[in-house]
């Protein structure tokens, strides 16, 4: 009988660590939730961004009535805006606190303005139609009147999407010059390390924010400066596996033969150290995740109204003393259910990749 493959035997080294597995599925749950958010979430707008002020702290299962109004004329939006956009144009739409429909008309009374008395509104008018819907609140609206659930799941995609973005501009960067700096040697390695070590005296979030206030506020400067800041890590790891193999016989083989250097440190070099790259980097990815909330928590990363579960702490960590303290620890514990995932994740693929570890 053949030997299993390499990926095979991570997979069973991999598959024995409860908590690694419990951390993928959680992972996986995520990117699910955060992918097609707005297939799932009550509020379909663009950014679930649906303000009503009368609406402010309603506790988790509410239901609310609206009267929405449907202009004739209006578009369907494509099915993949409606996907991963939204809907850019939202319809109208009015709280009601009671309402009843007698032939052609809407008799309503609106939410919180008891004083007004009941209105009446045609239930077809030349320029569209009205009609009543329901609309059901999970975790409650924020202080905004906004559904809490769907701006909690769309900044649970900018977290997973910060933390792929700037993993990916880490990993990039880091393996090249840890790379090229442990094959040449020499000045070449001085060089490179001098600039590894000046920016590794540096504070991590100190590094992030100058980053952040050179290149402005918004979603992309998020992603290149935490990218621009994690790639040390993975550089000195990088370098330190090349410096063990470029000894080795295949590799004196490889120059023997001619291959140039390109050749052999993309294919020969770099493919087997990419175990310890996925296990830092999914170190790097919780990493992300913090720094990217904390700069949204610091108003410095993304900015409204596009949600991060940074900036939703920030904005209602005030009601911890309140009644709606879950306005500010719900996002809170989303940081900390992905973080402690990842590092799950990041110990089951450094025990796998450990030839050393037996399975149970």
């Amino acid at each position: 009988m053949s030997e299993p493959s390499q990926s095979s035997q991570l997979w069973r080294r991999f598959r024995h660590n409860t908590p690694a597995v419990l951390g993928m599925l959680c992972l996986l749950l995520a990117i699910f939730l955060a992918v097609f958010a707005y297939g799932l979430v009550p509020d379909k707008s663009t950014d679930a961004n649906q303000q009503d002020l009368r609406l402010i702290a309603m506790p988790p299962g509410t239901r609310i009535d609206f009267l929405t109004f449907q202009p004739h004329d209006l578009e369907a939006s494509p099915l993949w805006q409606r996907l991963f956009v939204g809907e850019s144009k939202p319809l109208e739409r009015l709280p009601v606190s009671d309402y009843t429909i007698e032939g052609d008309s809407i008799y309503y009374q609106a939410f919180g303005d008891a004083l007004l008395g009941t209105q009446v509104v045609a239930v077809a008018s030349p320029a569209g139609r009205y009609e009543i819907r329901s609309s059901w609140y999970p975790l409650g609206t924020d202080i905004m009147g906004r559904d809490l659930l769907s701006r909690l799941l769309l900044g649970l995609r900018v977290s997973l999407g910060v933390g792929f973005i700037a993993v990916l501009i880490s990993i990039s960067i880091g393996t090249l010059l840890g790379a090229v700096a442990a094959y040449y040697k020499g000045w070449v390695d001085q060089l490179i390390g001098w600039f590894i070590n000046v920016v590794w005296s540096i504070p991590s979030l100190l590094l992030v924010i100058a980053f952040s206030l050179a290149l402005g506020k918004g979603m992309w400067q998020v992603f290149l400066a935490v990218g621009l800041t994690m790639w040390v890590d993975v550089a000195r790891i990088v370098r330190g596996q090349v410096l063990n193999l470029r000894e080795q016989e295949y590799v004196l083989a490889a120059r023997a033969m001619g291959f140039g250097d390109a050749r052999i440190i993309f294919r020969h070099l770099l493919p087997n150290v990419v175990g310890p790259i996925v296990i830092i980097a999914a170190g790097n990815f919780a990493t992300a995740i913090l720094v990217e909330s904390g700069l949204s928590f610091l108003g410095l990363g993304v900015q409204p109204p596009t949600p991060s579960l940074g900036m939703m702490i920030k904005e209602h960590y005030p009601y911890i003393i309140m009644d709606a303290a879950y306005l500010a620890l719900v996002p809170g514990l989303v940081i900390l259910l992905l973080v402690l995932a990842f590092n799950l994740f990041g110990n089951g693929l450094s025990d796998a990749f450990d030839s050393k570890v037996k399975m149970g």
